[in-house]
């Protein structure tokens, strides 16, 4: 049985203050530190140094860029509060390995506790499904504020 992102649940996972419009490095560890960054600066990190190294070590298993432009690094971690995601864009797109061979454009990051992996799961394969479709694509690629690429996910995941 999959079960689906709450809409309420959105605002929560994906706050405001994680969605960053800014052009991210075009390097993937550097991108990797960048959105990671976003979700410490809300204080749900207590330690930046072992997470990084939990996102590191799941790069090394098997490559996150999912294909169709998108990358998402993610980990369990007991260096996080909650489960949490954050979202980046890149015009030229970053090198996440995918097998289509495409830089990653969307880029997004989950981070769960260590003992999420359910939650690490539903998460996953919710954004997952829900970037399948090329109009959620298109409509994060424009999104003009950070409450409308947070709109376009509570659409597309609920």
């Amino acid at each position: 049985m999959t079960t689906t992102i709450e809409q309420d649940d959105i605002d929560d996972l994906i706050p405001e203050s994680h969605i960053s419009l800014d052009e991210p490095p075009s390097e993937k560890d550097d991108c990797i530190e960048y959105l990671l960054d976003l979700i410490v600066s809300s204080g749900r990190v207590t330690d930046r140094d072992t997470a990084l190294k939990a996102l590191f070590a799941r790069e090394r298993e098997t490559t996150t860029g999912v294909g169709m432009g998108i990358g998402i690094p993610h980990a369990k971690t007991g260096a996080v509060t909650c489960p949490s995601v954050a979202f980046a864009r890149s015009t030229d797109g970053v090198d996440f390995g995918a097998m289509d061979d495409e830089p990653a454009q969307l880029l997004f990051m989950i981070l769960v506790p260590e003992t999420g992996a359910e939650d690490h799961l539903e998460i996953l394969s919710s954004l997952s499904r829900a970037l399948m479709h090329e109009e959620v694509r298109n409509s994060l690629s424009t999104a003009k504020t950070s409450a409308d690429v947070q709109g376009v996910l509570k659409e597309a995941l609920a």
